[in-house]
Protein backbone atom coordinates (compact mmCIF):
# COMPACT_ATOMS: atom_id res chain seq x y z
CA UNK A 1 0.00 0.00 0.00
CA UNK A 2 1.26 3.46 -0.89
CA UNK A 3 2.18 5.70 2.01
CA UNK A 4 -0.28 8.54 2.52
CA UNK A 5 2.58 10.97 3.15
CA UNK A 6 4.70 9.89 0.18
CA UNK A 7 4.29 13.14 -1.79
CA UNK A 8 4.79 15.51 1.14
CA UNK A 9 7.91 17.44 0.24
CA UNK A 10 10.48 17.93 3.00
CA UNK A 11 11.67 21.16 1.34
CA UNK A 12 8.39 22.78 2.40
CA UNK A 13 8.38 21.52 6.00
CA UNK A 14 9.47 24.86 7.42
CA UNK A 15 6.84 27.57 7.75
CA UNK A 16 9.08 30.21 6.14
CA UNK A 17 9.66 28.10 3.02
CA UNK A 18 5.97 27.30 2.89
CA UNK A 19 5.25 31.03 3.12
CA UNK A 20 7.76 31.95 0.43
CA UNK A 21 6.30 29.44 -2.00
CA UNK A 22 2.74 30.44 -1.14
CA UNK A 23 3.51 34.08 -1.96
CA UNK A 24 5.26 33.12 -5.19
CA UNK A 25 2.42 30.86 -6.32
CA UNK A 26 -0.02 33.78 -6.37
CA UNK A 27 2.40 36.50 -7.51
CA UNK A 28 4.59 36.54 -10.60
CA UNK A 29 7.49 37.55 -8.36
CA UNK A 30 8.29 39.09 -4.99
CA UNK A 31 11.26 41.10 -3.83
CA UNK A 32 13.19 40.61 -0.61
CA UNK A 33 11.45 43.40 1.30
CA UNK A 34 7.99 42.23 0.25
CA UNK A 35 8.67 38.68 1.46
CA UNK A 36 10.30 39.93 4.65
CA UNK A 37 7.30 42.12 5.46
CA UNK A 38 4.62 39.57 4.53
CA UNK A 39 6.27 36.73 6.43
CA UNK A 40 7.53 38.76 9.39
CA UNK A 41 11.02 37.27 9.33
CA UNK A 42 14.56 38.54 9.76
CA UNK A 43 16.96 39.20 6.89
CA UNK A 44 19.08 36.19 7.83
CA UNK A 45 16.14 33.79 8.08
CA UNK A 46 14.74 34.87 4.75
CA UNK A 47 18.14 34.68 3.04
CA UNK A 48 18.87 31.16 4.31
CA UNK A 49 15.46 29.80 3.31
CA UNK A 50 15.53 31.38 -0.15
CA UNK A 51 19.00 29.90 -0.70
CA UNK A 52 17.68 26.46 0.25
CA UNK A 53 14.77 26.77 -2.18
CA UNK A 54 17.13 28.01 -4.89
CA UNK A 55 19.44 25.03 -4.29
CA UNK A 56 16.46 22.72 -4.92
CA UNK A 57 15.70 24.70 -8.11
CA UNK A 58 12.28 25.68 -6.75
CA UNK A 59 12.90 29.42 -7.06
CA UNK A 60 15.08 31.65 -9.22
CA UNK A 61 16.80 34.68 -7.78
CA UNK A 62 17.39 37.83 -9.82
CA UNK A 63 19.58 40.62 -8.51
CA UNK A 64 19.54 44.10 -9.98
CA UNK A 65 19.88 47.74 -9.05
CA UNK A 66 16.94 50.09 -8.97
CA UNK A 67 18.54 53.47 -9.05
CA UNK A 68 21.48 53.01 -6.71
CA UNK A 69 19.76 50.48 -4.46
CA UNK A 70 20.22 46.72 -4.83
CA UNK A 71 17.03 44.74 -5.37
CA UNK A 72 16.62 40.98 -5.10
CA UNK A 73 13.62 39.42 -6.80
CA UNK A 74 12.36 35.85 -6.38
CA UNK A 75 10.37 33.85 -8.91
CA UNK A 76 8.95 30.34 -8.55
CA UNK A 77 10.37 28.04 -11.23
CA UNK A 78 8.20 25.66 -13.24
CA UNK A 79 9.72 22.79 -11.23
CA UNK A 80 9.04 24.67 -7.98
CA UNK A 81 5.41 25.32 -8.88
CA UNK A 82 4.85 21.65 -9.66
CA UNK A 83 6.61 20.45 -6.51
CA UNK A 84 4.63 22.87 -4.36
CA UNK A 85 1.31 21.93 -5.98
CA UNK A 86 2.13 18.23 -5.46
CA UNK A 87 2.90 19.03 -1.80
CA UNK A 88 -0.41 20.87 -1.32
CA UNK A 89 -2.30 18.03 -3.04
CA UNK A 90 -0.65 15.50 -0.72
CA UNK A 91 -1.60 17.55 2.34
CA UNK A 92 -5.19 17.78 1.11
CA UNK A 93 -5.34 14.01 0.62
CA UNK A 94 -3.90 13.48 4.08
CA UNK A 95 -6.53 15.77 5.60
CA UNK A 96 -9.36 14.10 3.72
CA UNK A 97 -8.27 10.69 5.07
CA UNK A 98 -8.37 11.92 8.67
Amino acid sequence: MKSIIQNINKAFDHRIRLGIMSVLMVNESADFNMLKELLGVTDGNLASHTKALEADNYIAIEKQFIGKKPNTKYIATKEGKKAFQDHIDALEKLLSKS
